[in-house]
């Protein structure tokens, strides 16, 4: 799928149409528009029969801009870019930003379409679409739009083969945070059609991709796991780790900051047993009041954990028992 990017560097996820698609488009709106004209010319020949010749031509003149340039403005207009060719192909005209248009964009398509089209015969929008980049005729350039298609196939959409079970939990400490959305998108097109493609042409394109994978995360797979293995325990990871982000699981996974965790860091202090919170200036050992100590939290020897003016370290279940 070909982004659209917009000035401020804002990927859009539109896909621009083609020439096939926007060509039917077009033809089935000048059916519509022309059979319209030709039942308003046949009925204006009659009721002007008893005008003189230059009423009748500036009458023939008037229909023809009303119906075959101003319909399909005003049609595109109050539908935002959908005319009936359009919305039979799953099209839509929008702003170079993504955003509908409006009567001005509508005016200057309109008008250029009179030349690209109707006085051309559209081999000049022909041209201009196979030649622009992302398929645009002179219309969409003068007047800052594009036609996107709406209407995108689920079946290209394919689920993720999920990773071995023996590499459950295997990557949780791996840093994702400099591999980039572009490998990220290679990487999942070929778990995609791993199955499609020829073994060795698979294993080779699984190796690459695993080879940038670890120069990105400066970690190497555990030994013995293969390419396609290593890839899908990565992207899995990353998806586990969406969730937990967009779900809200700050307390269960003991994320830094947040009190209740034992013995995790916080800015300006260090969360102690219970999530109570030791703020100290740099270089300042607090003092630590007495308090007394429960027989269970002594460790053996009479030793108790509390020592230096520092405060203990908490219990390896997270566990704090009662003062």
């Amino acid at each position: 799928m070909s982004d659209v990017v917009t000035g401020d560097a804002v990927v859009l996820g539109l896909q621009p149409a083609r020439l096939p698609s926007r060509a039917l488009a077009v033809l089935i709106d000048l059916v519509v528009v022309w059979a319209a004209y030709l039942l308003v010319t046949l009925g204006l020949a009659v009721a002007t029969a008893s005008l003189d010749e230059a009423a009748v031509t500036a009458v023939s003149i008037a229909s023809f801009l009303l119906i075959l340039v101003g319909a399909p403005i005003a049609v595109e207009t109050l539908s935002h870019g959908r005319s009936l060719g359009k919305l039979a192909c799953g099209l839509r005209v929008v702003r170079d930003d993504g955003g509908p248009i409006r009567f001005r964009h509508a005016l200057v398509r309109g008008a250029m379409g009179v030349v690209e089209i109707l006085m051309t015969f559209g081999v000049v929008a022909c041209v201009a679409s196979l030649v622009s980049e992302r398929g645009r005729r002179l219309g969409d350039v003068f007047a800052g739009t594009l036609v996107v298609r709406e209407r995108i196939p689920a079946a290209r959409v394919l689920p993720l083969p999920p990773p071995p079970p023996w590499l459950a939990g295997r990557f949780a400490g791996l840093d994702l945070s400099a591999v980039p959305e572009s490998l990220w998108l290679e990487i999942r097109q070929y778990l995609t059609r791993a199955r499609e493609l020829d073994p060795v042409v698979g294993r080779q394109l699984a190796e690459r991709l695993a080879d940038e994978l670890v120069a990105r995360t400066g970690t190497p797979p555990p030994p013995g796991v293969p390419a396609d293995a290593y890839l899908a325990g990565v992207v899995a990871e990353r998806q586990a780790r969406e969730a937990r982000r967009a779900f809200g699981s700050a307390g269960a996974t003991g994320m830094p900051g947040v009190a209740g965790v034992a013995g995790m860091p916080r800015a300006g202090g260090v969360v102690g047993v219970s999530g109570a919170v030791g703020v100290s200036a740099p270089g300042v050992v607090p003092p630590v009041a007495p308090s007394p100590v429960a027989p269970a939290a002594v460790a053996p020897g009479g030793v108790s954990p509390v020592s230096d003016g520092r405060e203990a370290a908490a219990p390896a279940t997270g566990f704090a028992p009662p003062a």
